[in-house]
């Protein structure tokens, strides 16, 4: 017979990694967003990662397998009991982001519009950025949860992408092998041109292998053509 805490611990550790899988998606797309704005806006002709990355656009390609992960990340924790401490889970994202939105306005010195698209390793703004995108998996994580009609919504979603199982799948692998060549791109650019070593570079790198390698694993684990089932 299983231990009850040791039951319930595993339970919990569950949910702590379907969040950070849907926080590692947000960072994915706050990142891609962040180089996509200087490709297009602040600097002219950039290629970054070139000449091992063919075109910044490809970052394009990283936000869609991002947002095609979102959900089956956290639906790896829809089915699990974790209880809560007073209030739903998405309670405590909106808490975090109000607060966090707050700290933006008062404490940096971009707007909050702005705030994954200017080019700033200031800690304060990615204090900002990090809270930010922890409030939303927060919220993302238990959206169903927030308002009847959102579940309906979401529901009505689940359906449709059930009918179109086929077609999300081959997007979301395709999406992923391309999220992966970015992935290995990045990495050759670092090894031999060592200037593009830099935190900001180390973390999109490593977003990009989990947002590539889970796009792998839900297509493997049939996630989308289970919903037709």
């Amino acid at each position: 017979m299983a231990n009850p805490k040791a039951t319930h611990c595993w339970v919990i550790c569950k949910k702590i990694f379907s969040v950070s899988l849907v926080f590692n998606a947000l960072v994915s797309i706050g990142c891609a967003a962040g180089i996509l704005s200087g490709f297009y806006w602040r600097y002219q002709n950039w290629q970054p990662f070139s000449p091992y990355l063919i075109s910044a656009l490809v970052f394009w390609v990283l936000i869609a397998a991002a947002v095609i992960n979102i959900f089956p990340s956290a639906g790896l924790g829809r089915s699990l009991h974790t209880g809560r401490l007073f209030f739903h889970h998405y309670f405590y994202g909106f808490l975090v982001l109000i607060f966090s939105a707050i700290y933006i306005v008062i404490f940096t010195p971009v707007s909050l519009l702005s705030i994954f698209f200017v080019n700033s390793t200031s800690i304060e703004v990615n204090v900002g950025r990090v809270f930010l995108l922890g409030g939303s998996a927060l919220v993302l994580d238990d959206l169903p949860d927030v308002h009847g009609k959102i579940e309906s919504s979401l529901n009505w979603l689940k359906a449709k992408a059930g009918q179109g199982g086929k077609l999300i799948s081959a997007v979301h692998i395709v999406t992923g092998a391309v999220t992966f060549y970015l992935f290995i791109a990045m990495t050759l650019a670092m090894i031999y041109d060592p200037p593009y070593i830099t935190v900001a570079n180390l973390i999109v790198l490593v977003s990009a292998f989990i947002t590539g390698v889970t796009s792998f694993i839900f297509v493997k684990r049939s996630v989308w053509l289970k919903l037709s089932r």
